[in-house]
């Protein structure tokens, strides 16, 4: 450990890089959940049924990313991985650009299709890259000052996006979004370097492993088979919560499309951050070195959360709706940044990429294709022939809320073994 503590960075450019790649990550989030602010008026424009404008909005967009991410993860255990996150944040960028300029369905679905491939390269290399910033007891910390970038990326989504949008139209969400990123990327290309992988482990990694080898053993590490599990839950019960609500609040209580922005926005960028840098600082205490207790608290958390986001659908007050609003958004921050280190602690280095490739491959399947198209369809279903309204959205949305607890169950589960399955991880890098 002492040679790996040597190649410490030093600190203002180890914190520089992981701010870059917060500011990465927070453009990443922006660009896939605009579509959630500006999806009522997308919806009429293009004439499309709930589901029909659920279909449009998320799952084109995630079946590339889904597709793409893997073999890129993959890449980025093997090469450059500075150079495929700045590829691919101008890519998504460009893309997201390219959706407020389409005039029909073919044209916005292709532009989101673009951006979904040009996403799947943005999360595993920048975790990456982190992890050989700080060293493994500090990758909790770290990953969850990496997770900031949620919170400001909705808050960008739903608040700026939904200013400009009230302003200047719909289109105007996505150039919002997609100049500034085009820019960052450049940033991220000119001024990021690319850290020796795996230089601040207690072993250093021997020779690069393969897909399979990768695949195998991350089937071997139960504790991460249920971590990501627990991630990809929590998603599919938030962030699918989420995607919906600006809807809801425009069909329920008749906001516009920039009010109901304000206040979701609002939410997720005080209570996300608050959530997170709390998450941030609980990781950092000593007594939550132990990867048992991370788990414990998460699960913990989860299931309290749960109960607040069935009561915000279920009131008809809008009063009593925000507040529940306030306790159950933040709680979906505070997982991400603890759930991404625990990934990447149960892997060895050479197969950091592609473990956390798997875990956005599952939390993304669950939060923009099954979370969005199961609501849409039980909010069509749900009205009869009168088409979807605001109560057969809120029973829709009712359905989704429990799931929670079900995310509960996957952290108490990973919690049994997590703490072997670290050591078997350090023991792989030198074997």
């Amino acid at each position: 450990m002492a040679t790996a503590r040597s190649e410490l960075a030093p600190l203002l450019l180890r914190w520089y890089v992981l701010l870059v790649m917060c500011a990465v990550y927070a453009t990443n989030i922006a660009a896939r959940y605009v579509v959630t602010t500006v999806f009522e008026p997308i919806r009429l424009e293009l004439r499309l049924t709930d589901a029909g404008a659920a279909f449009l909005t998320g799952i084109p967009l995630a079946l590339f990313y889904v597709v793409c991410g893997i073999p890129i993860a993959w890449l980025a255990d093997r090469s450059n991985r500075r150079n495929i996150i700045a590829a691919s944040l101008i890519l998504w960028s460009g893309f997201t650009v390219l959706c407020g300029l389409a005039t029909s369905y073919w044209q916005f679905l292709l532009a989101r299709i673009g951006a979904g491939v040009g996403e799947a390269g943005a999360t595993p290399p920048s975790t990456s890259i982190v992890s050989d910033c700080f060293p493994g007891e500090r990758r909790p910390m770290a990953l969850s000052v990496f997770a900031l970038g949620a919170p400001i990326g909705a808050w960008l989504a739903a608040d700026v996006a939904g200013a400009f949008a009230g302003a200047y139209g719909w289109r105007a969400a996505f150039y919002a979004l997609g100049i500034p990123g085009i820019l960052l990327g450049l940033l991220v290309l000119l001024t990021i370097g690319e850290p020796r992988r795996g230089r601040l482990d207690a072993a250093l990694a021997v020779g690069k492993a393969s897909f399979r080898e990768s695949l195998a053993f991350l089937w071997q590490q139960r504790a991460a088979v249920h971590v990501i599990m627990a991630s990809g839950v929590c998603s599919l019960w938030g962030w699918g919560l989420v995607w919906w609500t600006p809807t809801f609040l425009l069909r329920t209580y008749g906001l516009s499309v920039a009010q109901a922005g304000a206040l979701t926005g609002h939410i997720h960028l005080v209570g996300g951050i608050a959530a997170t840098v709390a998450a941030a600082w609980l990781m950092s205490r000593p007594f939550m070195l132990d990867a048992r207790r991370v788990l414990w608290a998460l699960g913990v958390i989860t299931a309290c959360a749960t109960v607040p986001s069935i009561i915000a659908y279920w009131t008809h007050s809008l009063w009593l709706a925000r507040l529940m609003f306030w306790a159950y958004v933040p709680a979906i921050y505070f997982f991400i940044g603890p759930c991404m280190a625990l990934v990447l602690n149960l892997a060895p280095s050479q197969m950091r990429s592609t473990f956390t490739a798997w875990s956005v491959l599952v939390g993304n399947v669950f939060n923009l294709i099954v979370a969005p198209q199961l609501v849409g369809v039980l909010s069509d279903s749900f009205s009869g022939v009168h088409g979807a309204d605001a109560e057969s959205l809120r029973w829709a949305l009712l359905v989704l809320a429990p799931t929670g607890f079900w995310a509960t169950w996957h952290f108490y589960l990973a919690g049994r073994t997590v703490s072997a399955e670290i050591v078997r991880a350090n023991a792989y890098c030198s074997s």
